[in-house]
């Protein structure tokens, strides 16, 4: 067989390979996020979550090598695929207020705000995960940010409506953390009613 079609044979057999490695990245990434918000940190070990996402601990290190690459990864990846979901709500743009509000609030009442709210406990006591957690945490708040101006029709430039729209993004996290506990669904509604009136006066 020539060199052209030991090549195509190669190329034909690489393709399904990466195929199943980005399927089984993709399994672990999302066993990791289910894993820290059932058990917390202490109780999501990386044998744990391979078994979950049904492959070997080997293969899960093959992907992450660190506890700490694997976690962080997972959060950052359901924080994308959440902002993505949330883009496409609105394909079209700027939409009603509480329509963006109640999909903001969605964001921080689900799975990947009890796993991102796991990593902050541990990052409060792990050295080596801590810069990890912040710099993400950092993007993460960025990009949420960005999303809601452009949802919400805001204009930055007029004073006060940045800490306007951060301030709602504020309440939703804090709405979410009240979640943890108990089913705030009832009072969560009220209050996203209630922050779209204030939304309507403060950004016209």
């Amino acid at each position: 067989m020539g060199p052209v079609t030991d090549s195509a044979a190669a190329a034909a057999m690489t393709g399904p390979k990466q195929a199943r490695s980005r399927v089984t990245r993709r399994h672990l990434l999302e066993a990791a996020v289910s894993c820290l918000a059932e058990h917390g940190w202490a109780g999501s070990t990386v044998s744990a979550v391979a078994e979950r996402a049904g492959v070997s601990r080997g293969a899960a290190q093959h992907h992450f090598p660190t506890r700490e690459d694997l976690f962080t990864a997972a959060v950052e990846y359901v924080a994308e695929e959440r902002s993505t979901a949330l883009r496409d709500l609105f394909h079209a743009g700027p939409a009603a207020r509480p329509a963006v509000v109640q999909a903001l609030v969605d964001l921080y009442t689900g799975a990947l705000f009890r796993a991102a709210l796991q990593l902050w406990v541990a990052a409060s006591n792990e050295e080596q995960l801590r810069p990890r957690v912040t710099e993400l945490e950092a993007r993460v708040g960025r990009e949420t940010h960005r999303i809601a101006v452009e949802l919400l029709g805001a204009d930055e430039s007029v004073p006060g409506v940045r800490e306007t729209v951060q301030g709602l993004l504020d309440m939703a996290r804090g709405l979410g953390l009240a979640n943890v506990l108990t089913d705030d669904a009832a009072r969560r509604a009220r209050v996203v009613a209630q922050w779209s009136r204030i939304l309507d006066a403060a950004l016209g």
